[in-house]
């Protein structure tokens, strides 16, 4: 019987395919083959066929044909959904109003667990999307929104087609992506942001980046008011949850690439100072090898690059001052030194007296928190010197960081100028050159603050950003080894200030310190573990429910957003 009814087939297909333009008179046979959908595997395969090849020949039944075709992309065998899914661009390839219910269906098979078919899946999207960018757009965005606003959400669909649109559109490229799927991309990509999840930010930022919203200033702002919306809600900072931490952290990451000269970053700077900075002391930490902490500092120093004008200036300078000071030593009083010297003998030793051994000092938090506060200066110039007190408390330890710095800076570049060939690529060495462009830079911005009154015209390019930091730093070896050579053999001048009633104090002080001063080397594995700045999202995305949809990192639901 099965054989009859394929040999019915092909003489169905050669009557359709000799009829031509009498094509139509023939609808029997065509509905002949679209029953063989429920015959055998042989028939099926055949029937996806040649339903696809005559479907615009019957327009009276074309809902009849593609329910039948969709019938076949369901079928139990991997074979039959495979030949039918790879029929279905032939579908719509002439019929450009079928392309969105085409693409809604390939984006639900997308669910598959089995990668050949998949594979298929994702060839047919995007032959129909060369074919119709936006039919097909319309399509996936349709299933992305059902997929989550449905009775039961579908989070596979939902997150295999995003990361589909995230990198198939680029490949395509503009050649294929028109103004108007352009459009439909963007406004598309602004809802899906507003409700999405840590890997779904970062695809739908690609793609938004990669838009013309990220190629115009006006784009850029918008782009960062939409992340500055995700990333921190007024009223809504827990800082004591690792969670807002994190999500604070990596949509900042997102944000900064968008900043220039034309697009500032004040509305981040504001949060941060307002809110982050201010509740310094209640952000969570946690294990894991990650300094939140720092990622925060690092963050913030770079969005003070790009600060406009801000409201309040003393205020918000006073607040990141307060942070530096949490990562300045304080320098050590000259008495303390002399009874430890004293005590060396065995005589008169006090029970408290304390190590002489240089503290362990947080270059990168330095680094980043004084990047910072020079940069807000900029604004506001008289603000450091307003409380002549705190400028007084603050020089103090720039000038004691200043000598452990300046030796340290000595020591790496006798360390790092003897390396030479494979040995100047080994990963230690780059940590190693990372440090001392950290620590050239805390020597650049301290010399600021002890000019009279403060300046706040250098300009560096922060350690931990990965561009021109190698070319930045021959270029300062080579201006230090010239003024080196220019002032002969006159020792280096020590980073000091006049404190008013005792001029020489600050300078004995430094003298009488470096007695029993070890040279200062930071401990393994706690400089600046992480060199580069580009944070991802992390972490499984399932498991969600209806409603608002919680923001995930790390593999832990983020608390929903009321």
């Amino acid at each position: 019987m099965s054989a009859d009814n394929i040999e019915k087939l092909y003489q169905n297909y050669g009557i359709l395919a000799d009829a031509k333009d009498d094509i139509s008179k023939h609808e029997k046979e065509y509905l002949e083959i679209l029953a063989a959908v429920k015959g055998s595997d042989k028939e099926k395969r055949l029937a996806s066929q040649f339903i696809a090849k005559f479907f615009n020949s019957f327009p009276n039944l074309t809902d009849q044909a593609i329910e039948a075709q969709f019938d076949l992309c369901e079928d139990d065998d991997v074979a039959i959904r495979k030949q039918a899914i790879k029929d279905l661009p032939l579908m719509c390839k002439n019929n450009k109003e079928h392309t969105t219910r085409i693409a809604d269906i390939l984006a639900q098979l997308l669910q598959s667990e089995d990668a050949t078919e998949i594979n298929v899946v994702t060839n047919s999207l995007v032959t129909i999307l060369k074919n119709d960018p936006k039919g097909t757009l319309t399509g996936l965005f349709s299933q992305i929104h059902q997929s989550t606003d449905s009775e039961v959400p579908n989070e596979v669909v939902r997150e295999r087609c995003i990361k589909f649109l995230a990198t198939k559109v680029k490949q395509l490229g503009r050649d294929v992506i028109d103004k108007d799927a352009e459009d439909l991309i963007i406004s598309e990509g602004k809802k899906i942001l507003q409700d999405s999840v840590a890997e779904e930010f970062e695809h739908i930022m690609d793609l938004l980046t990669w838009s013309r919203l990220g190629k115009t200033p006006a784009g850029k702002k918008e782009m960062t008011q939409l992340i500055a919306a995700l990333a921190f809600t007024p009223g809504d900072w827990h800082p004591e949850d690792p969670e807002y931490v994190d999500r604070l952290i990596q949509c900042t990451q997102h944000a900064i690439p968008l900043f220039t000269n034309q697009v500032d970053s004040t509305q981040f700077v504001n949060i941060f100072c307002d809110h982050v900075l201010l509740r310094w002391n209640d952000i969570a930490t946690t294990g894991g090898g990650t300094d939140v902490k720092l990622d925060i500092l690092k963050a913030f120093a770079e969005l003070t690059e790009h600060c406009g004008e801000i409201e309040n200036a003393q205020d918000k300078i006073n607040i990141v001052y307060d942070v530096l000071m949490n990562y300045l030593p304080e320098a050590p009083v000259e008495n303390e030194e002399e009874n430890a010297v004293k005590g060396e003998d065995g005589e008169n030793k006090p029970e408290d007296t304390k190590s002489t051994t240089a503290p362990s000092l947080q270059f990168s938090h330095v680094e980043c928190a004084l990047f910072a506060i020079h940069s807000l200066c900029r604004k506001a110039p008289d603000a450091l010197g307003a409380d002549t007190a705190r400028l007084k408390t603050l020089r103090l330890r720039l000038q004691y960081t200043a000598r452990l710095t300046q030796g340290y800076i000595k020591k790496l570049k006798e360390v790092t100028q003897s390396k030479k060939g494979e040995d100047a690529n080994t990963e230690e060495n780059k940590l190693k050159i990372a440090a001392l462009k950290t620590t050239s830079n805390i020597n650049t911005l301290i010399r600021d603050i002890f000019r009279t009154p403060p300046s706040f015209k250098s300009k560096v390019h922060l350690s931990f950003q990965a561009k021109k930091v190698e070319k930045e730093i021959t270029t300062s070896s080579d201006t230090e080894d010239k003024d080196k050579s220019s002032s002969g053999s006159k020792r280096h001048r020590p980073i000091t200030f006049d404190n008013g009633e005792q001029k020489e104090a600050p300078e004995k002080r430094a003298r009488s310190g470096d007695r029993n001063l070890k040279m200062y080397t930071p401990p393994s594995g706690k400089y600046s573990s992480r060199l580069n700045t580009t944070g991802r999202f992390s972490g499984p995305n399932s498991g969600r429910g209806r409603g608002k949809r919680e923001f995930w990192n790390r593999g832990t639901p983020f608390r929903k957003r009321y």
